[in-house]
């Protein structure tokens, strides 16, 4: 039986909570053991999986493990790749250059619907902002909202309005850090693979990042203040998201990361024509947090909402970007060369950023199409102006939107 056979059998019996009874009548010859158990158990591996034999040559092999910028994949004795799970940031490279194509990134799908079948605990769905027109071109916020109530989420939190409030806190750090002409700030609160490189390639350079979490984690935290007993799954583009979930200091955010491939499957297998469902319109987010899913769009909310906060401000953010692996790292390789240009640098690991994750289900450029419509809908056009953003900070507690800076529980983290 091939992976892709076994995993949709169990994902179907999993829609009716009978993946016990499934397991027990497949026959012991037919599947290969580890994938039942990676399929089964996806937090005891790696985001990402070998699910077969690597039969390739052995400059291949040694191609493939080069690969690996954070040295997570070698070849085990039988000359097949192992992924270490502790070093493994899923940035799916690869899973990209693997001409076996026996590397897969992992699926979280049948913990999370036994935990959305259990009654004992609410699950919520947190949707990263680069969801819009993913699932189709006529699915609405409400309407894929009303899709995760019919599965059985006690609700779908857009991370978009996590975004403002990161948006919010980054441009506060830089208009108290960034004083002379020098000074930059490497932005710390979007995505996964570029903190990553930062904190285990480019350590020097942690001094320029601001603690802040991710959007993700901001989501996934605050949702457990309020509601103590729930279960977060976050549903994004992105396999590094898998990662940041497990990290000691962030891991009581988010217990499941499911993709947008693994939602789509969900969904089909559902058989749940989410263009037919009644809406279900809660519109919160600002342009400055939904533009986070494509490249430059953290920059351009940090940058508007620091001259709503401070228009007087003498030195303005002046952005560099890049997008995609070897961009992020060129970027950086100048940084610590001394060609600093700029006061602001943003990196991305996917190429357009968010929406071009390799879990996307449209071409990015359509995608970045796609966010900015969406970002010019809003009502607001920074979390300064969003008035949802300041009662949900006074419901967590914030007196004043500039004890972002002091917290120390939600929104912050030790780099």
């Amino acid at each position: 039986m091939y992976f892709k056979e076994l995993y949709e059998r169990l994902l179907k019996a999993s829609l009716e909570n009978k993946v016990d009874q499934e397991v027990e009548k497949i026959e012991e010859n037919d599947f290969d053991p580890h994938q039942l158990d990676c399929i089964l158990n996806p937090h005891k591996y790696a985001p990402v999986w070998r699910i077969g034999e690597c039969n390739c040559s052995e400059s291949s092999k040694a191609a493939c493990q080069n690969k690996c910028l954070f040295d997570a994949l070698h070849m085990d004795k039988n000359g097949n790749a192992e992924i270490n799970k502790e070093l493994c940031i899923g940035c799916s490279e690869c899973i990209n250059n693997c001409k076996a194509k026996k590397l897969i990134d992992s699926r979280d799908i049948l913990p999370t619907l036994s935990a959305v079948h259990s009654s004992e605990s609410p699950v919520y769905a947190m949707i990263a902002p680069a969801f819009i027109s993913q699932f189709s071109e006529d699915v609405t916020p409400g309407k894929l909202r009303t899709a995760f109530k019919n599965l059985g989420f006690a609700g779908m939190v857009e991370v978009a309005l996590f975004a403002d409030i990161l948006t919010f806190k980054e441009a506060l750090e830089f208009d108290k850090n960034i004083v002379k002409e020098n000074d930059f700030q490497l932005t710390s609160c979007c995505c996964p693979m570029w903190i990553a490189m930062i904190r285990r390639i480019y350590n020097q350079l942690i001094p320029h990042v601001p603690a802040a979490v991710s959007p993700m984690v901001a989501c996934g935290r605050t949702i457990k203040k309020l509601h103590p007993k729930a279960v977060t799954v976050f549903i994004g583009p992105c396999i590094a998201k898998k990662a940041e979930a497990r990290e000691k200091d962030v891991s009581d955010s988010t217990d499941y990361v499911l993709t947008f491939q693994e939602m789509k499957d969900l969904f089909d297998f559902a058989d749940i024509n989410l263009s037919e469902l009644p809406e279900d319109e809660r519109d919160h987010s600002s342009t400055a947090g939904r533009i986070y899913a494509r490249s430059k769009g953290v920059s351009e909310a940090v940058q508007n909402s620091l001259k709503r906060l401070n228009p007087n401000r003498k030195i303005e953010l002046k952005a560099a970007q890049a997008d995609g692996v070897a961009a992020c790292k060129a970027m950086i390789n100048d940084i610590v060369n001394g060609k600093i240009e700029a006061n602001f640098y943003e990196g991305m690991g996917c190429i357009g950023g968010c929406v071009g994750g390799p879990k996307a289900l449209i071409p990015h450029e359509k995608g970045r199409e796609n966010v900015n419509k969406y970002g010019k809908e809003a009502i607001y056009e920074t979390p300064i102006d969003n008035p949802y953003v300041i009662e949900l900070l006074h419901k967590l507690g914030f007196d004043t939107v500039e004890s972002l800076i002091e917290d120390s529980d939600i929104f912050t983290r030790n780099f």
